[in-house]
């Protein structure tokens, strides 16, 4: 899951449940106010220490964001 873009088809067509989008959920309950692109760099930002979390999410599920 470290790969923030899909391969497209021969009709340029991108399945959006394999887009996957990298974040950090933040010891305080939110997400991180930035985006990541990748899981590497979202793990280098996060606070473990502190409670974050590195989280992962595909554009079919982050509809209501």
């Amino acid at each position: 899951m470290s790969n923030s873009t899909a391969p497209t088809d021969l009709n340029g067509w991108t399945d959006p449940r394999e887009q996957i989008e990298f974040s950090v959920l933040m010891a305080n309950g939110r997400l991180a106010p930035r985006s990541f692109a990748n899981e590497e760099e979202a793990r280098a930002w996060a606070r473990p220490e502190d409670g974050d979390e590195v989280v992962s999410f595909n554009y079919v599920c982050a509809c209501d964001r």
